[in-house]
């Protein structure tokens, strides 16, 4: 199953959120990560979408989301050069020696340590899908006590021009 990264543009009305899940569940597509937040614009919201899955039915859903009145614009990241980033929290057991290790992994990262207290650390991580995931994957040997992650945000990346 390949990853899919959707960028949609909507009118900041009620149920425009529910009418494009709606989209996703109808079709018994799961939606991984939803990130929401205005624009710029006045009365315009950006959702980042990322889910998992066909890339057939994928194009049946984005076909489906341009017949919505209020989304403006629709593009999956995909295949186009786009810039992603998540945030998270992962809480870790750290006792003793092993806080030397979980320090030595977030400089690796750039991660930071925002709260410690006796026995475990906070990290605040950001970075694209994969370092996220290559970070849970090495502090699960320490014991994640809890975790907490955003959802991605993504943009189109410049063109750049050639003289």
């Amino acid at each position: 199953m390949q990853r899919h990264v959707i960028s949609v543009l909507v009118e900041n009305e009620p149920g425009v959120l529910s009418r494009v899940v709606g989209l996703f569940s109808g079709r018994g597509f799961n939606i991984h990560s939803l990130n929401v937040a205005p624009t710029l614009e006045e009365g315009v919201s950006h959702m980042t979408i990322t889910t998992f899955g066909d890339s057939v039915i994928l194009e049946q859903i984005m076909k489906q989301l341009h017949k919505i009145v209020t989304v403006i614009k629709v593009m999956d990241y995909t295949e186009t050069h786009a810039v992603e980033r998540e945030m998270m929290f992962v809480k870790v057991q750290a006792e003793g020696p092993m806080r030397g290790e979980i320090l030595r992994t977030v400089e690796i990262f750039r991660c930071k340590v925002i709260d410690v207290s006796h026995n475990e650390m906070i990290i605040e991580a950001t970075g694209d899908y994969e370092k996220l995931e290559a970070i849970i994957s090495l502090l699960q040997r320490f014991g994640i006590k809890e975790l907490a992650r955003t959802g991605s945000v993504a943009m189109r990346r410049s063109k750049k021009q050639t003289d």
